[in-house]
C-alpha cells in the first residue's frame, strides 16, 4: 500500500511511476479526495470542541440558575451534525478503495518500459544442451513413459490439471524436499502454513482487490493461496517486531490455487500454466535497510537450486511495466526449455519494500520508533515447472529421462524414468 504522504509530498514522482507502471491513477485525483477527507475530521474536530465548549457552558448555566434551553437547542443541533458528519464514510472508503489498488512505486535500479520486451538480460547461466534426435515436449514425454495423465484427470477435474504417476510422482516430492533442504542451508526456517485463508489475508498480501478474478473463493468467504506468499507474509501480521528480530527468513512447500483468468489459450496444454501446481516459497521480513541485500541473496537461493539441479537458466530484471502489483523491484529467472528453443519463467524474486508491510501493519522498533516491515518473495521454485525442465533437458533419445545428479539420493534407486508397462 502506498503512503498517502508520499503522493501528497512528491505528485510528480508518483505521476511519473505510474505512467512508467501503465497505471491510470494521478496524485491530482488522489490528493482532491485526501484533501476533503482530510476537511470532513478538521470540521469533526471542530463539532466536537464545541459540543465539550456547550457541555461546559450548561454545567456554568445550571450552576448559577439560568435558563439554558437555547443553549440546549444549540448543543442539540451541533451533536446531530456531528453524527451525520461522522456516520459519513463515503469519501474515505473511496479513498481507501483507490490505495488499495494503486501498484507498488517501482524502485530506481529499475528499468522503464512497458512490456517484457523491455526487460533487462542481468547474465546467463550454462548453455543449453546439444541433442542429435528429434525432441519431445515435456507432456510428450511424460504421456509416453505412462507417468502423466491429462485425459483421465480432465475427467475429473476439467482442464489445466494433471496427474503424476509413478517414478514422475516420486520425482516432485523429491524436488520439493531437495529445494527446502537447499532453503534451510540458507537460514530459511520451514513452515506448513493454512492453504486456506480469509479475505484480510489476501488484501494483506496484495492479492484482493485486484486479483479476486484469479483466485478460488469457498461459498463462505475464504480463499484458496495462490501461493504461500499469501501465508507466510501474514504471519507477522499486527505485529510489532524488534529490529534484533530481523530478518526473518520463512520457506514452504504448498498447493497453489489459480484460475489463470488473465492467460486465456497461453499454454493449453502441459504443466506450464495450470488451475493446480505445487511450490517451494522464499519470504523475507526484513528492514528498510537491508532489503535490497535481501533481494539479492533471495535470488541467488533460487540460483543456487538451478545450478545443482545443471539446468541452464538466465537472470531478468523486470521493467517497470512488467512487474507485479506489489514488486518495487523484481528478478525473473528463466530456465531453459529446448522444445520451445527459449528460456521460460521458472521463478520470480520480488523486494516489495514496505508496501505488503503497511497492507498487514506489520512494524519493527528502532531507536524508540516504529517503522513497517520490508517484505520480499520469490519461489524456490515453482515444482512442476523444474519437472517440464528436467523432462525436457534431460531427455534421452529412446524416450527415457535421466535424473539429475544432485536428486539421485531422493530418489532411491531410480536414476532413470523409464515407461511404465
Amino acid at each position: 500500500m502506498i503512503d498517502i504522504k508520499f503522493i501528497r509530498q512528491y505528485p510528480e514522482l508518483f505521476d511519473n511511476a505510474m505512467r512508467s507502471r501503465g497505471s491510470s491513477f494521478r496524485s491530482q485525483d488522489i490528493i482532491i479526495l485526501d484533501e476533503k477527507k482530510r476537511r470532513q475530521q478538521t470540521e469533526i474536530e471542530n463539532l466536537k470542541s464545541l459540543r465539550n465548549n456547550f457541555a461546559k457552558e450548561i454545567a456554568s448555566l445550571k450552576k448559577s440558575g439560568k435558563d439554558i434551553e437555547e443553549i440546549l437547542n444549540l448543543s442539540k443541533e451541533n451533536n446531530e451534525k456531528l453524527a451525520l458528519i461522522e456516520s459519513d464514510f463515503s469519501v474515505e472508503q473511496e479513498l481507501q478503495n483507490i490505495i488499495s489498488q494503486i501498484p507498488n512505486i517501482p524502485d530506481a535500479q529499475v528499468p522503464i518500459g512497458k512490456d517484457e520486451n523491455e526487460n533487462v538480460e542481468i547474465e546467463k547461466w550454462s548453455s543449453p544442451k546439444n541433442f542429435s534426435f528429434k525432441l519431445k515436449q515435456h507432456f510428450e514425454l511424460g504421456e509416453d513413459l505412462g507417468m502423466l495423465d491429462f485425459e483421465q484427470s480432465s475427467v475429473i477435474s476439467g482442464a489445466r490439471f494433471s496427474t503424476l504417476v509413478g517414478p514422475l510422482a516420486k520425482l516432485e516430492r523429491a524436488l520439493s524436499n531437495f529445494m527446502l533442504d537447499v532453503a534451510n542451508e540458507y537460514g530459511y526456517q520451514e513452515i506448513s502454513p493454512p492453504n486456506i485463508v480469509k479475505s484480510d489475508a489476501m488484501f494483506g498480501s496484495g492479492q484482493l482487490p485486484k486479483f479476486s478474478d484469479e483466485a478460488f473463493e469457498t461459498k463462505d468467504g475464504f480463499w484458496l493461496i495462490p501461493t504461500s506468499e499469501v501465508s507466510l507474509v501474514n504471519l507477522v501480521a499486527k505485529k510489532i517486531l524488534s529490529e534484533t528480530e530481523l530478518p526473518i527468513r520463512y520457506t514452504a512447500y504448498t498447493p497453489c490455487f489459480r484460475r489463470e483468468a488473465g492467460s486465456a489459450g497461453k499454454d493449453t496444454r502441459g504443466m506450464i500454466r495450470q488451475h493446480q501446481f505445487k511450490k517451494v516459497e522464499l519470504v523475507s521480513i526484513t528492514t528498510a535497510e537491508s532489503s535490497h541485500i535481501e533481494h539479492e541473496r533471495m535470488t541467488n537461493v533460487a540460483c543456487e537450486i538451478l545450478k545443482r539441479l545443471e539446468l541452464p537458466y538466465r537472470k531478468i530484471l523486470l521493467c517497470s511495466g512488467d512487474m507485479g502489483f506489489c514488486s518495487q523491484k523484481t528478478y525473473d529467472l528463466e530456465v531453459w526449455l529446448p522444445s520451445q528453443n527459449k528460456f521460460r519463467e521458472i521463478s520470480s524474486c520480488s523486494n516489495c519494500g514496505d508496501f505488503q508491510g503497511r497492507r498487514v501493519n506489520a512494524r519493527y522498533k528502532k531507536d524508540g520508533k516504529n517503522f513497517f516491515v520490508h517484505t520480499l518473495n520469490g519461489s524456490a521454485l515453482a515444482v512442476g515447472r523444474t519437472i517440464v525442465a528436467i523432462l525436457e533437458n534431460y531427455q534421452n533419445a529412446d524416450g527415457s529421462v535421466t535424473i539429475p545428479k544432485v536428486l539421485e539420493s531422493y530418489m532411491g534407486k531410480i536414476k532413470l524414468l523409464e515407461k511404465i508397462i
